[in-house]
């Protein structure tokens, strides 16, 4: 608990200390259904996900509060619950804190307000930049990982023509992505959508797999 009073303590400074441009203010609420969930070259659960959010964007600062979900059809054990805060850093950079919690993984504890060693709670921090068509993200995990693992990832879109985008991503890690913990290519593929719809082909060179995603976006 020491660990999780003194992240709070490091959110309340950057809130005071930063400010930025709010893209967009008040609530936002919505939701993804996927073919497969696919995190960062990592696939979590076996079937069809559904995965919802709702976030809030204070006025005037930027600052945003959220917490995203996903829960598989078919796979209990992969159900999970993401609250996060991210502080817009002037007009490109941000920072995030997201806690990854599983309520049902299985041999942990569970407790919902247990953050030691052990627990269901992963807590990443992460610093995002985003200029034109290029975003940038650089993330550590700084409690319950003994590694402390790292991930980059770099995404470009290249296309926006007759309502379809696409872009290209690659992304790396060490830890908890690779199986030998050595820092490796995990994440490469490209997206592309239109209107709500999406599909995406992936590839994980370190574990020699590749999936085919195919995802829609609701919103009110």
């Amino acid at each position: 608990m020491k660990k999780t009073s003194k992240f709070f303590t490091l959110l309340v400074g950057l809130v005071v200390m930063f400010s930025g441009i709010a893209k967009a203010e008040g609530f936002s609420v919505g939701a993804d259904v996927v073919s497969r969930y696919i995190w960062r070259g990592t696939q979590f659960g076996e079937g069809i996900a559904v995965q919802p959010s709702l976030s809030y964007t204070f006025p005037g600062i930027g600052v945003e509060v959220g917490v995203w979900g996903s829960y598989d059809l078919n796979d209990d054990s992969a159900n999970e619950v993401d609250p996060y805060l991210t502080v817009p850093l002037g007009e490109y950079f941000s920072f995030t804190v997201t806690d990854y919690y599983f309520p049902t993984l299985p041999g942990a504890d569970t407790d919902v307000f247990n953050y030691d060693d052990g627990s269901a709670h992963f807590v990443e921090l992460s610093a995002g930049f985003e200029y034109e068509n290029l975003s940038l993200l650089a993330g550590v995990f700084v409690t319950n990982d003994d590694d402390n693992s790292k991930y980059f990832e770099a995404d470009y879109n290249f296309y926006d023509k007759d309502d379809y985008s696409a872009s290209l991503f690659v992304g790396a890690g060490d830890g908890m992505y690779t199986t030998d913990a050595d820092f490796d290519l995990v994440n490469v593929g490209i997206t592309a959508s239109k209107d709500i719809f999406s599909a995406s082909y992936i590839v994980n060179p370190e574990q020699e797999t590749s999936w085919v995603v195919f995802g829609v976006t609701l919103e009110p």
